[in-house]
């Protein structure tokens, strides 16, 4: 792999890429572009995927790929397991119990980020999943760099 531009992505490969979402009706989910912050997927890691893997194979530095994934190789299905309620006075004026807001709670593996779903008096609905759990995504993968 000495010259770079023929160099394409391996199942060990570390790579660089921008990623955009698009969610099934079109608008914008979340892009990699916005901060100019390109990502960096370790091929093989388990860290996505492997659909998603599968989709990046073979791509030179340079490349464009646009692909959508069902939700299982997305972000996955929304799992009923991931939805916990908390009693309302466990939030603050700080950090207040509202819907659409999310919280990051303190877990023994690191920090976890959950969705107020629903609030219904004193009970407050809060979804772990992820954001996009449960959706067919598009996904367009803009190849920065192959590490």
């Amino acid at each position: 792999m000495t010259d770079s531009t023929q160099a394409k992505i391996q199942h060990d490969s570390s790579i660089l890429v921008h990623i955009t979402m698009k969610l099934s009706d079109g608008s914008a989910a979340d892009s990699t572009k916005v901060n100019n912050k390109p990502a960096k997927i370790i091929m093989g890691d388990n860290s996505i995927s492997p659909a998603f893997e599968a989709e990046l194979i073979g791509m030179s530095k340079g490349d464009t790929r646009e692909f959508t994934l069902v939700a299982k190789d997305a972000f996955g299905e929304s799992n009923p397991d991931n939805i916990h309620y908390m009693d309302i006075d466990k939030f603050t004026a700080e950090v207040p119990a509202k819907i659409g807001n999310i919280i990051t709670f303190t877990q023994p593996g690191g920090e976890l980020p959950g969705m107020i779903k629903e609030i219904n008096g004193t009970s407050v609905t809060i979804d772990f999943n992820h954001p996009l759990a449960g959706q067919t995504v598009t996904f367009v993968i803009d190849l920065v760099d192959i590490l």
